[in-house]
């Protein structure tokens, strides 16, 4: 499903996530192709530190995730269609 997320670093990202199984202590959260939105539109989250499409981070990272509004649903599709 595809989210918008408040990090508790204020960062606000539109991505794919899925809750995964995991250990006490480890991440829990899936990210698919994360992006950040910004006002010059959406860039890809830690693109310059890494290739990865896939990103994994604990839920209490996350202060809320909500159903992203038809205008970023429709560029987040945009930019990830393969």
């Amino acid at each position: 499903m595809i989210k918008v997320l408040l990090l508790k670093t204020n960062i606000i990202l539109v991505s794919r996530i899925e809750e995964v199984p995991s250990e006490l202590g480890e991440p829990d959260c899936k990210l698919t192709q994360p992006f950040i939105i910004s006002e010059v539109g959406l860039i890809p989250w830690m693109n310059e530190f890494t290739n990865q499409t896939e990103m994994m981070i604990h839920s209490d990272s996350i202060l809320t995730i909500v159903d992203a509004n038809k205008d970023y649903l429709d560029k987040y599709q945009s930019l990830t269609a393969e």
